[in-house]
């Protein structure tokens, strides 16, 4: 005969006032974790005690019950509770629903309680909030009611909208939360599956990697062209991406073509409104490569003068200015609002001084404009150029002025003699000088051969004079430099120097973009501007110079001659062996001058050998190790990463004695096995720790009834 299965029988459960509820000193929980009472006492207020005390009969010396019960698990609901008594929000004889124990230990109570808890799921606190979010509660007051950030929120819901395979994959703990993360960029459901399938097939399952794959082909937020257009692109419907996880610079946009298709009318309308200025072409493209108005005469324009009103405002910010900087000018920090404010009336008081120039419109008719975005996604218009085919002809500027009048450079004596006397002109007859007639007694031209004669002679004695004095000398070499590299027909030089400003005939990424770019340009322009329209007025006005603006244009029209670029086609290794010299002489340093290694510019155009050379020279041979079996995309990327700061530069751009491979840092071993990862590494401090409910689990407890009972 079989033996009765006893029943068990269930702990009492009764309303104990909560003034005959008092601590135990057996409670296991030591050591404070969690959210705060203050928290907890916030959230029972809201929906009262979700979960009842277990209590015990305090005895008396005989083994009696006293009426009071002492409490071995749950201290921290009860203090919550005795917060809300202290503040008047709950009656001290308020009745409390506790479960009595009398058997057993009270330290085994305690620890039962704590131990036999199974925690939350993430994966359950995230679909949780959505359940939440989709009755109609927002992310903020979602937020309130469980003393998060709203940030953290929005993290959750991210999460919980990843397609629901891989969810499930999650909770079968077939991919850890730093995966479920960067699955979350994308909202594409059918695409974060085929980036899922296609790294069963592969070693590298790295966070990462899935950004990448699920972010190829969209462009970032931090492109000029999406930072020009990006307004445009939103109110389109373009979808952004966002990596609420990671900094991502603002996302991805996704829909490339569209992107391009907005940039371009833009664009156009952007030109339009330059067209209405008069000018005779103008040109748009997102980028013009380096060097493309080479060949193009600059004209130059004036800066208008500033308004009445303009010159009050200025005055007014810089007046304001003024009385802030000296309301702080004993204070050891300024306030961030202050400062931010100084800043806006810096900007404020440049935008008014940054105007357009002004041009002839005699020039305007025969000139053009490029125009294009900058490396910031601003608008770039580049006015007053051009074009060699729209120049007046030589042939004409020579013979005749705006007017019609004789060409200036002939002297009137000599053409009123060749128009008035017959036979003026020299005649040569098989490169002998004919005798002209003896009965003509007047006044005639030099021949040919004899000018020639007298004027080498003359050379002879330029050449002597200009030898004894280096000051006119330098004035004559800075003279026919700027004729050749500002003038279009710089005729106006006695001297034989033919300066050559190179065109890139193979540009790096950006070049046009690079701050190196920005200041040669600006340079330029700033000469060009203060240089005369008239050829003829230079050499007065280089007179005028002082000696520092003189040695200063001198220095940039030589530096726009320098050519150090190495082409197949083109061997020059006299010429590049000086350019070496000249680069030690001045210490270049090309970390200093801005370069610093990325997929684009170097990493991506070498062999891996290259890459871990790199990495090795830079960070160590432990580094170089650890991207070693890395495909080469991410070997790219990682390797992007480790050499951002590292000062290391390839051996093309290092100056002997100035910069050679950086010293090896030192690092860790411990340190170098988390450098493939520290791409996520920064923001996952601040992602849901799978373990959080473990923190707390009393008031764990309490948000999934509280969320079991919504």
């Amino acid at each position: 005969m079989a033996k009765a299965v006893q029943k068990i029988t269930l702990s009492a459960s009764r309303d104990i006032p909560f003034d005959r509820l008092v601590l135990s000193q057996s409670n296991v929980r030591r050591v404070k974790a969690g959210v705060s009472i203050e928290e907890l006492a916030a959230d029972i207020a809201r929906r009262t005690l979700l979960q009842s005390i277990t209590v015990r009969p305090v005895l008396d010396e005989a083994g009696a019950e006293t009426g009071m019960f002492e409490i071995p698990a749950g201290g921290r609901r009860y203090r919550a509770l005795e917060l809300l008594v202290r503040q008047k929000r709950l009656a001290r004889t308020a009745p409390i629903p506790c479960v009595v124990r009398t058997e057993g230990i009270a330290e085994e109570d305690s620890l039962a309680e704590n131990v036999q808890r199974a925690p939350l799921h993430p994966l359950d606190q995230f679909r949780a909030f959505l359940s939440l979010r989709e009755k109609g509660q927002s992310e903020e007051e979602i937020a309130a009611v469980f003393f998060v950030a709203v940030s953290v929120v929005k993290q959750r819901l991210r999460l919980a909208s990843v397609s629901p395979k891989l969810l499930e994959i999650y909770a079968e703990d077939g991919m850890n939360l730093d995966q479920l993360m960067a699955f979350s960029v994308s909202p594409d459901h059918e695409r974060q599956e085929q980036v899922w399938e296609a790294m069963q097939r592969s070693y590298n399952k790295e966070p990462y990697q899935i950004r990448r794959l699920l972010t190829e082909g969209a462009v970032r937020a931090s492109d000029k062209r999406a930072q020009y257009a990006g307004e445009e692109y939103v109110a389109a419907g373009g979808a952004v991406m966002r990596d609420l996880f990671q900094q991502d610079d603002g996302g991805w946009l996704q829909d490339v073509g569209l992107l391009e298709r907005l940039v371009l009318e833009k664009l156009e309308r952007d030109a339009d409104t330059i067209r209405t200025e008069g000018w005779k072409w103008v040109e748009e493209a997102s980028e013009f490569p380096y060097g493309h108005t080479y060949g193009l005469r600059l004209i130059s324009g004036t800066r208008a003068a500033l308004s009445d009103e303009e010159i009050a405002k200025v005055e007014a910010l810089r007046a304001e200015a003024e009385q802030i900087e000296e309301c702080y000018a004993t204070a050891d920090e300024i306030p961030e609002e202050i400062d931010q404010r100084l800043g806006e009336i810096e900007t404020e008081i440049a935008a008014i001084h940054e105007r357009p120039s002004v041009y002839d419109a005699a020039y305007i008719v025969r000139a053009g404009a490029f125009v294009s975005i900058d490396g910031s996604g601003r608008l770039r218009v580049e006015r007053g150029y051009v074009r060699p085919e729209d120049e007046v002809p030589v042939a004409e500027r020579e013979q005749a002025g705006p007017e019609g009048e004789t060409d200036p450079a002939e002297p009137e004596n000599a053409v009123a003699l060749r128009s008035s006397i017959p036979g003026a002109e020299s005649i040569t007859q098989g490169g002998a000088e004919a005798e002209p007639p003896e009965e003509d007694d007047a006044i005639r031209p030099l021949s040919d051969k004899l000018m020639s004669e007298l004027t080498s002679y003359r050379t002879l004695a330029l050449r002597e004079a200009v030898g004894n004095d280096p000051g006119i000398a330098f004035l004559a070499a800075l003279h026919v430099l700027t004729l050749k590299l500002f003038y279009r027909y710089g005729q106006d030089s006695c001297l034989e120097i033919e300066p050559k400003s190179v065109v890139f005939s193979t540009q790096a990424p950006g070049l046009a973009d690079t701050p190196l770019a920005a200041r040669i340009d600006a340079r330029h322009r700033n000469w060009a501007e203060q240089l005369p329209e008239d050829s003829g007025e230079l050499w007065d006005v280089l007179a005028s110079l002082d000696t520092d603006s003189r040695e200063a244009l001198f220095a940039h029209c030589i530096s726009l001659t320098v050519n150090a670029v190495q082409e197949a086609w083109n061997r020059r290794p006299k010429a590049l062996a000086h350019a070496t010299r000249l680069a030690e002489t001045l210490s270049l340093d090309l970390v200093a001058a801005g370069w610093a290694p990325t997929a684009d510019n170097y990493l991506g155009r070498v062999p891996k050998a290259r890459i871990l050379e790199a990495v090795r020279e830079a960070k160590g041979e432990q580094a170089a190790e650890r991207i070693a079996q890395l495909k080469k995309t991410d070997m790219v990327e990682q390797a992007e990463q480790l050499l951002t700061g590292s000062a290391w530069l390839p051996e093309a751009l290092r100056t002997p004695g100035a910069h050679n491979a950086p010293e090896v840092i030192p690092q860790a071993s411990e340190t170098i096995d988390t450098l493939v990862e520290e791409s996520v590494a920064s923001e996952s401090e601040t992602a849901i720790d799978p373990a959080a409910p473990n923190a707390d689990t009393e008031h764990a407890v309490a948000a999934t009834d509280a969320i079991a009972a919504e």
